[in-house]
C-alpha cells in the first residue's frame, strides 16, 4: 500500500476489521515490522487523537516517530507554484517535501481545507505533492476532504457495539459556530457505504448536501426526526456548506439552526440508539452534556479505537515497503 486515502486503498474490508480485532488482542504483535524503520507525522493544523493515536500505533509496530508542525516549529512554507516568495513564507513545500522523505520510511501528512477555493481543496493539492514527491508511502492524517483513520476506527466502533440486525447508522448534522471542512463526514459516509451490513441515512439541512461521490447509496433524509427513528447509531458532526448545490456557498454556515443538536429527545427517537462524535465537540451546540455522558456514549471508545485503525493501515505500508 503506497498511500492511504480511501477506503478502496485498505484492501478488502472484512479482512481489515479482522486485522483490527487481532490487533486490538495483541498490539505488539507485529513489532518486528517496524524495527530501524521511521515514520514522519507532518503536521500543518493542530490535533489532539490524531497526533497521541498515530505515534502510538508506529511505537506499538516498533517505529522510530519524528513529529513536525509545520506552523510552530519549521519554516513557513509555500504551497503554491507560480507564486513570488517575498512574504513571510520562508521556504517551498516542493524542496521541503524530497527533504523530509530524506529522513524517513513512511509519511504521514494532517492538512486541512482552506474553505475558500473548493477545487484546490478537493484537488486534494497538499496530499498529493507529498504523495508526488516524497518518495515514500503517504497516509491521510486528516486532509482537506478526508479523515480515513476516523472513519475506519468509526466502523471498528460499531462493529463492537451490534446487536443481531443489520444497524440503522445515522450521520447527522449539528450546529456548530465556526466553519468546518466535510473531511470527517466525507470519509464517514464513504466507509460506512462499503460496508454491506450497514444502512446509511445522512440528514441535514438542505442546501448542506454531501459530494455525490461520498454519499453513495446512502439514503439523505432531511427531516432529522424521521432519519432519527430506529436508528442504532447516531452520529453527529457539523460541516460547513460544501457548495454542491451552491458552489459560491463553499466553506460558509449558511444554517445556525439550534434544534439539529442532538439532545435526550432527538435520541428517544432512535433503537436506544448509540452516540458517536469524532471529538472535540462543542457541548450543548453539537450535543448536550446529558447525551455525550450517557451510557449510550461511545465518544472514548471510539477515541480509543484511532490506535487500532492506524496500526492497521501502518501495518499495511511496513509490510509493502
Amino acid at each position: 500500500m503506497k498511500s492511504f486515502i480511501n477506503v478502496s486503498d485498505i484492501g478488502p474490508l472484512d479482512k481489515a476489521l479482522a486485522e483490527a480485532f487481532e490487533i486490538k488482542n495483541d498490539r505488539y504483535k507485529y513489532q518486528h515490522l517496524g524495527k530501524n524503520k521511521t515514520l514522519m507525522m507532518i503536521f500543518f493544523n493542530n490535533s489532539l487523537r490524531t497526533r497521541l493515536s498515530t505515534q502510538k500505533a508506529a511505537m506499538n509496530l516498533g517505529m522510530n516517530v519524528i513529529v513536525l508542525d509545520v506552523n510552530a516549529g519549521a519554516w513557513k512554507l509555500e504551497t503554491e507554484r507560480g507564486v513570488i516568495m517575498d512574504g513571510d513564507k520562508s521556504e517551498h513545500l516542493l524542496e521541503a517535501i524530497p527533504v523530509m522523505g530524506c529522513y524517513c520510511d513512511l509519511i504521514g501528512v494532517r492538512s486541512f481545507a482552506g474553505l475558500t477555493d473548493r477545487d484546490y481543496d478537493y484537488a486534494e493539492t497538499v496530499l498529493n505533492q507529498f504523495i508526488k514527491y516524497s518518495g515514500r508511502p503517504v497516509f491521510a492524517m486528516e486532509t482537506a476532504t478526508v479523515h480515513p483513520l476516523q472513519a475506519f476506527a468509526d466502523l471498528i466502533t460499531i462493529k463492537e457495539n451490534l446487536s443481531n440486525h443489520k444497524p440503522k447508522v445515522v450521520l447527522t448534522w449539528a450546529p456548530h459556530c465556526r466553519a468546518l471542512p466535510q473531511a470527517v463526514p466525507n470519509s464517514f459516509a464513504q466507509w460506512m457505504n462499503a460496508d454491506e451490513d450497514v444502512d446509511l441515512v445522512i440528514t441535514h439541512p438542505k442546501g448542506y448536501e454531501l459530494d455525490p461521490k461520498f454519499v453513495g447509496n446512502a439514503r439523505v433524509e432531511y427531516d432529522q426526526r424521521k432519519a432519527f427513528e430506529g436508528a442504532d447509531f447516531i452520529y453527529a458532526k457539523n460541516w460547513s456548506n460544501p457548495g454542491v448545490t451552491n458552489p459560491e456557498d463553499y466553506g460558509k454556515i449558511t444554517c445556525e439552526d439550534r434544534s439539529w443538536t442532538v439532545d435526550t429527545e432527538h435520541m428517544s427517537w432512535t433503537n436506544n440508539g448509540k452516540f458517536m462524535h469524532c471529538l472535540p465537540v462543542r457541548r450543548n451546540l453539537i450535543v448536550t452534556d446529558d447525551v455525550i455522558e450517557s451510557p449510550n456514549s461511545l465518544v472514548i471508545p471510539e477515541a480509543a479505537n484511532r490506535e487500532i485503525s492506524c496500526s492497521v493501515v501502518i501495518k499495511h505500508m511496513l509490510e509493502a515497503l
